[in-house]
């Protein structure tokens, strides 16, 4: 019951006064209701990004307007965010063997901390390693934390790295991140494959094997095609939006949500604004921030202290131009759009908070609520906004599961 007060608190902050809308009151009390029942899943943020460098404490209510944190297990309950996938990023550095042994390093430190952490905090919360995991840590009152590898290069080209991150709790790899690596081509990036490369169709088959879920999100169209051809699975976008609506190469156009939906797949919802809608030119902040990028080499290799420091360079930047962000009622417009060409059985939520992820009324988890606020203002029922808070995501993660069983036996 303190749960839902606070949620009756947030969104109506979030709403108009009874006096300009009678109804807004009622609109209100039902999304707390809807929002405090049922299972709610992010699928991606880069959180770990922080907690790897022991300088951030997951347990500890951060403030974001001085860390610029967007995500905590304090914050997660406030805004009644029940699970997410917790990302093991790692960006992309040179196709040497050198630089996958640096890669996978790195991997495995941000997995320990993830894992040291959930020990640490298990009056808190706990791993999910499927969706029956997550019921049950649900059932407790805990978050749930689960683990996804965006970026397959600390795969490096050895195959016996996927079962590796798979034991160790990645549920879900985003083959390719903003350049292109062994596994396939990036959206942003020249084609290199055209598509899934040698390498890649192995790890898409092994994930197969496993019941690991496969991420297209960052993967170019050629790339996309190529893997939902070869995947027995149905795959995710763990953070894209609509290219109708945003026109970035991120984004998934109306026939990739179609032959998605027809592979049984889910695309979840990014709240990056740059994603949700297209931000006004601005020379003057674009320049620095590629300045800022070439001073720290494109944040790559940097030691803890270089990183430090990038990050609150970037940030001043931030403060320095700020750019009006995408709403909450934009990212429900991409979910509607995304419900009319691919379905309600084909659309959840990831955020891709401490990755950029935030709008105006959703800056941080402690305002996920707002979401379910303008997804009933739509109309959009129960049983719908279930589905979009996590039931398609765990639905597709059971298929994975359901599917690599029948291959075994």
């Amino acid at each position: 019951m303190k749960h839902l007060l606070a949620l009756l608190t947030l969104l109506c902050s979030a709403c108009l006064s009874p006096a300009e809308n009678p109804d807004s009151v009622g609109l209100v009390q039902k999304a707390a209701r809807i929002h405090e029942t049922i299972l709610t899943i992010d699928s991606h943020n880069d959180t770990p990004m922080r907690m790897s460098r022991g300088e951030f404490d997951w347990s500890v209510r951060h403030d974001p307007k001085l860390d610029h944190s967007r995500v905590d297990l304090l914050r997660m309950k406030e805004g009644g965010l029940d699970a997410a996938f917790f990302a093991v990023f790692v960006s992309q550095g040179k196709r040497t063997q050198e630089g996958y042994n640096k890669a996978k390093k790195l991997a495995m430190e941000i997995l320990d901390s993830l894992h040291i952490s959930i020990r640490r905090d298990s009056s808190l919360v706990g791993l999910a390693l499927n969706p029956s995991d997550a019921r049950h840590l649900h059932r407790e009152r805990k978050r749930i934390a689960f683990i996804g590898m965006e970026n397959g290069y600390p795969l490096g080209r050895d195959i016996s790295l996927v079962k590796t991150f798979h034991d160790r709790g990645v549920r879900y790899i985003t083959l390719v991140h903003t350049r292109n690596n062994d596994l396939c081509d990036s959206s942003t990036d020249s084609l290199a494959f055209g598509g899934l490369g040698p390498f890649g169709k192995e790890v898409v088959r092994e994930m197969n094997r496993l019941g690991m879920m496969i991420d297209v999100s960052h993967a170019s169209d050629f790339a996309f095609y190529d893997i939902l051809e070869e995947s027995r699975s149905p795959v995710i976008a763990s953070h894209s939006c609509a290219r109708a609506l945003c026109d970035n190469p991120r984004n998934l156009d109306d026939e990739m949500l179609f032959a998605l939906a027809q592979n049984g797949g889910v695309l979840q919802m990014c709240i990056l604004s740059n994603y949700v809608k297209a931000s006004a030119p601005n020379p003057a902040r674009d320049s620095a921030r590629a300045a800022l990028r070439k001073k720290f080499r494109d944040f790559e290799n940097l030691s803890d202290e270089g990183m430090k420091q990038a990050r609150k360079e970037w940030y001043a930047l931030e403060d320095q131009y700020p750019g009006e962000l995408a709403t909450v009622s934009d990212v429900v417009d991409h979910i509607d759009h995304i419900v009319q060409v691919a379905g309600i059985d084909h659309v959840g939520i990831g955020t891709d908070f401490d990755g950029g992820g935030g709008v105006t009324g959703c800056t941080d988890v402690s305002e996920m609520g707002n979401i379910t606020l303008e997804l009933v203002r739509r109309g959009y029922s129960e049983k719908d906004i279930r589905k979009i808070w996590g039931g398609n995501l765990m639905r597709v993660m059971e298929e994975n599961r359901r599917i690599a069983r029948i291959a075994s036996d």
